[in-house]
């Protein structure tokens, strides 16, 4: 496969995960609208490691190797309950459109704390994108407004976890699979609903067979999603894929407007743009300075 025709593949792969992972979001927001949240993510978290434990015994990988005990895939593990737990809170509780655009903040925090942890080169320019990007979140949630509601900060809490995530990725062993990285991600999920449930403390319902069936499909959008990022950040070049993640930006908004009935503001819009540019700045801009 030629370097052009490979990029182009793993840009549809991106494109396609991000609105798969648009459409799990719409599905577990439609089920908390009658299962307690702690409920929602030990069922989404329990039925999405089963596929994945199939699919790692399916190409022979153990699903207990010795380095998912390491230490930066235990806190991976934190803060993947972390952030999925407070992601997952913001889209129930507040606009799912405005929780996605937060998200797409995720990557500015990612390289500036690359550059503080890590000593990665950033310069100047780059530091201004992302500040100038974490303004735009700042835009959004509007604190110190009528508008505000302490809500909001969820979805930021949500995306601090997730770039938290990100980071200790990086120092993952690189023996373990694709497969057995979903497992324990899934498995971080029924973690963060368990811990929930003691603050929730809500009883659990019984599922009736039309939420069963939303969530068995958001288990399965979920786990085709997870495969297509994958499957994208492995095909062709990483600057040429990555742009394609703020295709979820869009997805999560048409869903928010079309199907939940969501406003959007100016301000929310405004932010957006501030967050996008400049994320795709930074992607431009690489390590120079």
């Amino acid at each position: 496969m030629t370097s052009q025709r490979a990029n182009l593949v793993g840009s549809i792969w991106m494109i396609a995960a991000m609105a798969l992972f648009a459409i799990e979001d719409a599905l577990l927001k439609a089920v908390a609208s009658t299962v307690p949240v702690s409920q929602v993510l030990i069922l989404f978290g329990g039925g999405g490691a089963l596929i994945f434990a199939a699919l790692a015994r399916r190409e022979g990988s153990p699903l207990a190797p010795k380095d998912v005990t390491s230490r930066p895939m235990l806190i991976r593990a934190v803060f993947e309950v972390f952030g999925r737990l407070f992601y997952t809170l913001a889209f129930v509780l507040t606009p799912l459109s405005s929780t996605t655009v937060i998200l797409q903040a995720t990557p500015l925090v990612v390289v500036g704390a690359a550059a503080v942890l890590f000593g990665e080169t950033v310069g100047w320019r780059r530091w201004a994108a992302i500040f100038l990007g974490l303004a735009g979140v700042v835009i959004i949630i509007q604190p110190g407004s009528n508008s505000f509601t302490p809500l909001s900060i969820l979805a930021v809490l949500g995306m601090l976890g997730f770039a938290g995530r990100d980071l200790a990725s990086r120092a993952a062993p690189a023996n373990l699979s694709t497969a057995i990285l979903g497992l324990y991600g899934f498995f971080a999920l029924i973690a963060a609903g368990a811990l929930f449930a003691v603050f929730e403390a809500k009883p659990f319902v019984p599922i009736t067979l039309e939420t069963g069936l939303i969530m068995a499909a958001a288990c399965g959008v979920g786990v085709i999603a997870y495969t297509a990022l994958m499957r994208a950040m492995r095909t062709g070049e990483v600057s040429a894929v990555t742009p394609f993640r703020y295709s979820r930006l869009l997805f999560g908004l048409a869903l928010g407007l079309f199907v939940f009935g969501e406003a959007l503001t100016q301000q929310m819009i405004f932010g957006s743009v501030l967050i996008v540019l400049s994320g795709l700045f930074i992607l431009w801009r690489g390590k120079s300075a």
